[in-house]
Formats: C-alpha cells, sequence, structure tokens
C-alpha cells in the first residue's frame, strides 16, 4: 500500500485544506501536505486492529457478568415478588441463566423453624427453576413432619400468601412471616454434615 491509494489521498487532501494548516511549523509533523509513506511493516495491521477489538467485546462482557452478579441472590428473590427470608442468611454464591433455572450455594446443610413450628432443612446446593411468583422443580429444600422429612418442590406467591408443595398436599403462610431471612441452627457434627450434604 502506498500514498497513492485514493482514500488516503482524499484525507490529505481535506487536511491541507483544513484550518489547522496554518499551524505549519517545523515542531508539527503534519505542517507538511505530502502524502507519507505506508509500508506493509506499519505497526497498525488489520490483525492487530481484530486484536483490539476482541479484546474490548471480552471486558464489556465480562463487565455485564459482573454487574448482573452485584445483585444480591436476595434482591433477586424480590425482583420475583418472593420475600428474601424464604432463605436463609449465609449465601455463598448463586447463578441464575436465562430460562430461568438457578443454583443457590450455602456455606453447609442449613436448618430453621418457620411458622406452625415446622423445620425446614436446606442442602448446601439449591436448584429449581424461577418465574415471578413461582419457584418449581425445588431440590435441596425439604421440610420435616412428624418424624419423617419430605421434599418441598415448589413455592408459589398468591397475593399475600406463600403456598409451599410436598407432593400432592400443600400448606399456605403469610408473606409477612418470611420478611427477614432466618439463621441457621448450628450444632451438627462433622460426620452429620458429610451425610445431609451427600
Amino acid at each position: 500500500m502506498n500514498s497513492n491509494h485514493p482514500y488516503i489521498t482524499f484525507f490529505l487532501s481535506r487536511l491541507c485544506r483544513s484550518p489547522f494548516k496554518s499551524l505549519k511549523s517545523p515542531k508539527n509533523p503534519i505542517s507538511s501536505c505530502s502524502a507519507p509513506s505506508i509500508s506493509m511493516e506499519s505497526p497498525i495491521t488489520l490483525k492487530s486492529i481484530l486484536g483490539s477489538l476482541l479484546i474490548f467485546s471480552l471486558l464489556v462482557v465480562s463487565s455485564e457478568t459482573q454487574s448482573s452478579n452485584s445483585v444480591t441472590v436476595y434482591e433477586m428473590l424480590e425482583k420475583f415478588n418472593f420475600p428474601k427470608g424464604i432463605l436463609p442468611e449465609g449465601v455463598q454464591n448463586y447463578s441464575l441463566r436465562t430460562d430461568g433455572g438457578f443454583d443457590v450455594y450455602l456455606s453447609g446443610v442449613c436448618e430453621f423453624k418457620v411458622p406452625g413450628n415446622y423445620l425446614l432443612r436446606y442442602k448446601k446446593k439449591i436448584s429449581g427453576k424461577v418465574q415471578f411468583g413461582s419457584l418449581k422443580n425445588l431440590n435441596g429444600v425439604s421440610v420435616k413432619i412428624l418424624f419423617l422429612w419430605f421434599g418441598i418442590s415448589e413455592v408459589d406467591r398468591s397475593g399475600d400468601d406463600l403456598r409451599f408443595y410436598v407432593g400432592p398436599f400443600s400448606s399456605s403462610f403469610s408473606v409477612s412471616s418470611f420478611g427477614l431471612s432466618p439463621q441457621c441452627r448450628g450444632g451438627f457434627s462433622a460426620l452429620q454434615r458429610l451425610i445431609l450434604d451427600s
């Protein structure tokens, strides 16, 4: 490529006609209107431009991911019309996919009581699918009824009530009962935690 390329010639001719041509001085490298010679060894090549664009786009994607992860899981619950108190304190991390599938990670097994003196148990990993006012296909959440544990498969919000489904049965609780995230009960031995996490 040389200075006789039509685009380069046009650009230089416009530059020479610009009001800045009066700034000609020995210190001004653009003072001359002669077209510089551009060789293939120029540091600005097509590969370097494409590489810069690729790095820029990766940085943009990375910043978007970080901004979405800056929303806490408790804030995300409220966006889907659920009170934050249906999750205990101390969530370590979470992921939410575009289809509504999610994974929530606790530091370990967590148990706490809810209204009606029911005992809920959360495993270290909780998964399911969320829509506005609906949590479905839940895994990792169970409730103790009498002496047995049953998995909670779904939670729906209807007005000021939350309905928890255990198989074909369900029970409703006031949303106001889940205004604050509960603290997990302690006292698990290392062996109990190993069994419960599995």
